[in-house]
This record gives structure tokens, C-alpha cells and sequence, in this order.
């Protein structure tokens, strides 16, 4: 049984259910929420399922598997681990520390993963140290510029790979639609893939080495001068910075400047150290949409409509999650009066939803409130919380997952047909005509 010291407010951040008494349900539903609150290991979990599963059950063929499974696997490392490991680990902790000054580096360090308000509301740091914080905030962030460039790339990456493994450039045989396997590889094509592919990728070790000198510089003077201190605050937050250019134009723009202000590309704080934000996951997506397109141009038109087919749908699925299906679920379940203890309204009218470290503490309360057992409490809250976001989770799987690669290859095929029905009556149609020639002039001799 769990006891009260075991779920006291001390202990109740690590609060995971290894318990004696506890069954394997709740264990599961506990493992569930703990993911589902780490945006790194949840996206790459969504990812993973429900990008990689469905295609690899539809891949087409050794090729089509074996670069979609070499795609999603680095894509999903790039997205949910990258930016938190440089930024984090390599760059804060490492090469941009050990730039400040000996005196105030620790001081300096730690106010790296708060929000720029804080810092600047912050009365027990000095001035110099807010602005040497803005700074390396900043630097950092550039610095990371090889994250949304290494997605861009990925699929050029990915090209040459099968272009290197399978000696296959044409998307029609890589994907395996035509069934007579008459077609053949273009040389020229091959050498165009292989060529822009390692150009693409020497284009983007340049600017991930321009982004960590540039970002060095700024983290080390970028406090001196308030012109670098302001950009280091839009390179952080452009989206106060429109915000506040919008607000100038002097018109209702008040809904405009607060969407816009919400976009940031600073690091997320996760109990003092750099995590994933939305922002930067946005980016990063947003130019793995384009990579993807720019990439599947070298090997023909049916690839290309084939990303935008699918690939857009997909972004907003990384950007959001299934937060989108969570919060119209939610609203159903209030309106059903399910869940009241884990479905609470706040006094801005919000729906909140309580995170997994506060369950314990609530689980307390309502135990003392109904005389009831502590741990049986939290035993069914943690379900409560588990299928609340579950069900949405599976839905966005099957839906994002199984439903749009299988539309995705189904389309594909079917342009692919179509344009070979269409090829075969535009040669009929010509050597009709040849042999209507023919016979018209037959008897003229020159």
C-alpha cells in the first residue's frame, strides 16, 4: 500500500507506480502519462507509430521500406533529440559556458533556460548578467541552426542512399509501380539525384558551421550593444517581434498580435534544462515539408505529388499531436459529467487537466475529503488521466497512420496507371495518324 510520506509533496515529481498492491493497468497508464507529458519522447513515440508502422506494412518494396525506415528513424531522432542534446548538453553546458567569464559563468548558466521576462524581471542578478543571458540564449539557438537544415537535408541524404544501396533514382521503380518491371534507370537522372544530393549537403555543413560561429559571437559580445541585445530578442521570439510591428499599423489587430506573440523559438524549460519547444518543432517541420518536396523533384512528378499528398497532413500531425483530438474528447467527456475530479474548469473558465506530479497531492485530498483509500485514489485518477488522452491518441494513429498511407499509395498507383493508360493511347493515337499519312500520300513520289 502507498502511504502518505510516499506520496508527500518532496517525493511526488518521481511518484511512478513500482508499488507492492499496484496492478500492471495502472503501471501502464502511469508509463502512458509520463510519456505523453515529455514532448520529445511523446512526438517521437506518435512518430514513430504512426509514421513508420503503417508505411513499413505498406512499403512497396526493399527499397521503399528500406529509405522510408532510414527517413523516419533519422527524422525522428532530428526532431524530438537533436536541439535538446546540442542545445542542452554541447552548447549551455559545454562550449558557450565555458565562454563567459570565470566569475558570473554559473550565474550566468542558469538563467539560460528561463523565458526572457524572467530573467529581466529578475532583481537578484545584475544587469550584465541579464543581458549575457538574452545573449547566449541566443547563441545557442543559432548555434542549433544545423537541426532544422539537417531535416531539410535528410531527404536528399535519403536519395542517395537508396540511389548508392538499390542503384535505383526512379521513384516509379522504387516504388515498385510498375508490376512488369519494364521500366528502365535513367543514367542522367541518376547523375542529377547524385550530384544536387551531395551539393545539398555541402550547402548544409556550411550553414550549420556559419550558425554555431555566428552564435558563438553573439553569446560572447551580444551583450555590449542594444541593437545586438534586440535582435537576440527576435531571434528568440519573432513572433512578439511582428506582434509588435502589427501593433504600430495602428488598426484592431488584437487577436493577430496574440497568435503571433504565442510563436517562440526559444528552448522550452524542463525543470532547468533546454527541451524541445513547439516552435522549434514547427520550424523543423515546416522545412522537412519543403526538403521533401525540393528532394522528390530529382526523381519524378509522381513523387513530388505523392509528399504533397501526404506530407502536409503529416507536419500538422508532428507540429500538434493528437492535442487537437484531446481537447474536443474532453470537451465531450465534461459534457457527459465524466471524469469531474480530473475535468476541472479553472476561474478563467480553461479547461485544465492535472499533470502527472500533481495526482498524488489530489489523490490525497479526495481520499481525506471521502474517507477513502489513498492509493486506490490515485489508482483511478491515473487511468482517468491515461484514457483521457488515450483514446484520442489511438484515434490520431489509426486515422494519421494506417488510413493516409494507405490513401497515400493508393493515389500513387492510381496517377501512375492513368498516366501510363494516357502514354499508351497518345502512341496509339500517333501511329494511327502515321499510317493515315501513308496511305494519303503514298502514290506522291519526290
Amino acid at each position: 500500500m502507498i502511504t502518505l510520506n510516499e506520496i508527500s509533496n518532496k517525493s511526488k515529481s518521481r511518484q511512478s507506480f513500482k508499488h507492492n498492491g499496484i496492478n500492471t493497468i495502472t503501471k501502464a497508464a502511469d508509463i502512458f502519462i509520463k510519456s505523453q507529458e515529455n514532448l520529445s519522447s511523446t512526438r517521437f513515440i506518435q512518430d514513430t507509430a504512426t509514421n513508420w508502422v503503417p508505411k513499413a506494412i505498406f512499403s512497396r518494396s526493399k527499397a521503399d521500406f528500406a529509405e522510408m525506415s532510414f527517413l523516419e528513424f533519422l527524422e525522428s531522432g532530428i526532431f524530438y533529440f537533436a536541439l535538446p542534446i546540442l542545445g542542452e548538453k554541447i552548447f549551455r553546458n559545454g562550449i558557450f559556458k565555458h565562454i563567459q567569464p570565470k566569475s558570473i559563468r554559473n550565474t550566468v548558466n542558469k538563467q539560460i533556460p528561463k523565458r526572457i521576462e524572467e530573467i529581466i524581471r529578475d532583481t537578484s542578478i545584475t544587469k550584465e548578467v541579464k543581458r549575457r543571458a538574452i545573449s547566449t540564449k541566443a547563441g545557442i539557438l543559432l548555434a542549433c541552426t544545423a537541426v532544422p537544415v539537417a531535416e531539410y537535408t535528410l531527404s536528399f541524404a535519403k536519395n542517395l542512399f537508396t540511389l548508392k544501396t538499390f542503384h535505383k533514382s526512379n521513384f516509379n521503380n522504387i516504388a515498385n509501380l510498375d508490376k512488369t518491371h519494364n521500366e528502365k534507370e535513367d543514367k542522367i537522372q541518376q547523375n542529377k539525384v547524385e550530384k544536387n544530393s551531395k551539393k545539398q549537403l555541402k550547402k548544409a555543413a556550411v550553414i550549420s558551421l556559419a550558425g554555431i560561429l555566428s552564435g558563438g559571437i553573439i553569446a560572447l559580445s551580444g551583450h555590449k550593444a542594444d541593437r545586438v541585445q534586440n535582435l537576440c530578442k527576435t531571434i528568440l521570439e519573432p513572433g512578439k517581434a511582428l506582434a509588435e510591428r502589427v501593433k504600430k499599423l495602428q488598426i484592431e489587430t488584437g487577436k493577430i498580435e496574440k497568435t503571433l506573440s504565442k510563436f517562440s523559438l526559444d528552448f522550452a524549460n524542463n525543470n532547468g534544462k533546454l527541451a524541445l519547444s513547439k516552435g522549434q518543432l514547427a520550424l523543423t517541420a515546416i522545412l522537412g515539408l519543403f526538403g521533401y518536396s525540393k528532394a522528390a523533384g530529382d526523381r519524378g512528378k509522381l513523387d513530388v505529388a505523392e509528399v504533397w499528398t501526404r506530407v502536409p497532413l503529416v507536419v500538422f500531425y508532428t507540429i500538434f499531436g493528437s492535442e487537437l483530438f484531446e481537447k474536443k474528447f474532453t470537451k465531450l467527456l465534461e459534457k457527459k459529467k465524466a471524469f469531474p475530479d480530473i475535468l476541472k474548469r479553472t476561474q478563467d473558465g480553461s479547461l485544465k487537466i492535472p499533470k502527472r506530479e500533481e495526482l498524488p497531492q489530489l489523490a490525497k485530498e479526495i481520499a481525506k475529503e471521502r474517507n477513502t483509500d489513498i492509493s486506490k485514489e490515485l489508482s483511478r485518477l491515473t487511468k482517468e488521466k491515461a484514457f483521457v488522452s488515450l483514446v484520442p491518441y489511438v484515434f490520431s494513429l489509426v486515422f494519421m497512420g494506417f488510413t493516409l498511407s494507405a490513401i497515400t499509395r493508393f493515389f500513387t498507383q492510381y496517377r501512375y496507371n492513368n498516366e501510363q493508360k494516357n502514354k499508351t493511347q497518345t502512341n496509339y493515337d500517333i501511329n494511327i495518324y502515321n499510317r493515315m499519312q501513308n496511305e494519303v500520300f503514298k502514290d506522291f513520289k519526290l
